[in-house]
């Protein structure tokens, strides 16, 4: 298909991100991706469990559906339906047993970041910790580690600790767990999870990508395929208050039962976050006609543990602009505490360092992150419906013949410069460091040859004594 075949849409037509004036017909808010590759198409059988469906020849890949058979920690997809509660404003969580016996908690599900986390002491705005006192099972590494957000940090000890997910599977497996002792704005009020799951890729792992994580460790000791699937139901339903939304998150592969129609792949351009491309952004049908670059500094990715749809301040900008000559509201509704009245907000925000699709924008689909094939999946959500009517679409392949052929910043130097340039300064930090050392010496050995024998200079002989 060629330059047919590298390009979807996904166009957000949700009441979350879209209000119309009355006497406007809903235009689409829609964020264009290259589609994966295309392989060759091969004849086969049906495909029967654990085997990928046969694509098609115009390059859509569709949906790959594993089966499990190990017999220890076998997975149950239909039992993890129903499993996350939560909302975009607040994060989607998921129950967790921690140590033995097993401490419930509950945990917040983060594609933007790799570490495994809990509460590891009390704080004011959660309502239990991880005691690790208390757990026969639980073994310290012996260092610390600090880990920061976009909003919010902590610090906590790391260890290791056996883990149950009881909606999913039938037993425990041990993994490297850190427990908070300090944070700042990590924690806020009205949130009701006590620790967070970090399932983007080891290189984001902090102190080092050494250290094994959650999902990592469950592929190896679950036997399960290397993907994982989301869907989150609370499109253009308020993300405050008291109830909570429902949702999905599936680990080691796909539930059918999640999405309707195909499910259209877009390539991972880089295994840190799950990074993406973004080939251009269209209000009211109208391109933004900004250079593709644009949209992918520096970098494009998908984040659950982020609200908004976040843009880079040039993008931000045109979009208010033509959301302003397009007279369309592109807000989401909120509720506040004691507030009788209903309120909304926008529901993009400016970035500095990326555009990030949030929970907000995820909340529209179901969403595959196939790690295996390097590729992240988006399918229409049965959830994303407002009274019967779908909040969100996928529709493509469509020509790219007016995008350039690549659109993420090349940024395969730009590491490697900045760390001969981190090595060069401490080179000369170092030297300068050596030379005030000798600075510091060289007066004290001149004092030992006092030009008169006999004299002995007290002061001199106690800072000689010191340095030996």
């Amino acid at each position: 298909m060629g330059a047919l075949a590298r390009a979807l849409l996904l166009p957000l037509l949700a009441q979350w991100l879209l209000r119309a004036a009355p006497e406007l017909a809903p235009a689409p808010f829609t964020l264009p991706l290259r589609v994966a590759a295309a392989t060759n198409r091969v004849v086969a059988p049906t495909p029967g469990p654990g085997t990928p469906a046969e694509r098609r020849a115009d390059g859509l890949a569709l949906a790959l559906e594993p089966a499990l058979e190990s017999a220890a920690g076998a997975a149950n997809f239909l039992a993890m339906v129903d499993n996350l509660q939560g909302d975009s404003g607040r994060g989607y969580y998921l129950e967790m047993l921690i140590g033995t016996p097993p401490q419930k908690l509950q945990i917040l599900v983060d594609t933007g970041s790799s570490n495994f986390a809990v509460a590891g002491a009390p704080h004011s705005y959660i309502d239990t910790y991880f005691d690790t006192e208390r757990s026969s099972t639980y073994r310290s590494k012996g260092f610390d580690v600090t880990v920061k957000y976009t909003q919010g940090s902590w610090t906590g000890f790391v260890g290791e600790d056996l883990v149950t997910i009881p909606k999913g599977f039938n037993s425990s497996f041990l993994v490297n767990i850190a427990t908070i002792f300090e944070s700042e704005n990590f924690f806020l009020p009205g949130i009701k999870w006590n620790g967070i799951l970090g399932l983007a890729y080891a290189t984001l792992a902090k102190p080092s990508s050494s250290l094994e994580t959650f999902f990592d460790s469950l592929v190896t000791q679950a036997n399960i395929p290397n993907v994982f699937s989301m869907q989150m139901c609370g499109a253009g339903l308020p993300v405050a208050g008291s109830g909570t939304n429902g949702g999905s998150l599936v680990l080691g592969g796909i539930e059918p039962s999640l999405y309707k129609g195909d499910i259209w792949y877009t390539p991972i351009k880089e295994e840190w976050y799950y990074q993406i491309e973004i080939l251009k952004l269209e209000i009211g049908g109208q391109s933004l006609n900004l250079d593709c670059r644009e949209y992918n500094a520096d970098k494009a990715i998908v984040d659950s543990g982020t609200t908004l749809l976040r843009l880079p301040q040039k993008v931000f900008d045109a979009v208010v602009e033509a959301v302003a000559h397009a007279s369309l509201l592109y807000i989401q509704p909120m509720m506040g505490a004691g507030l009788n009245y209903e309120c909304y907000r926008f529901g993009i925000s400016p970035s500095t360092n990326a555009l990030v699709i949030g929970a907000t924008v995820m909340e529209g689909f179901y969403v595959i992150f196939d790690r295996a094939r390097k590729r992240v999946g988006f399918a229409a959500s049965p959830c994303a419906e407002i009274a019967g009517a779908a909040v969100s679409e996928i529709s493509g392949p469509f020509s790219t013949e007016d995008i350039a052929s690549n659109c993420v910043p090349a940024q395969s130097l730009s590491e490697p410069i900045l760390w001969i340039v981190s090595y060069a300064l401490m080179s000369v930090c170092g030297a300068i460091l050596l030379v005030l050392i000798v600075l510091l010496l060289l007066p004290f050995r001149c004092q030992r040859r006092p030009r008169d024998p006999e004299v002995v200079n007290d002061e001199s002989s106690l800072v000689r004594h010191r340095w030996k």
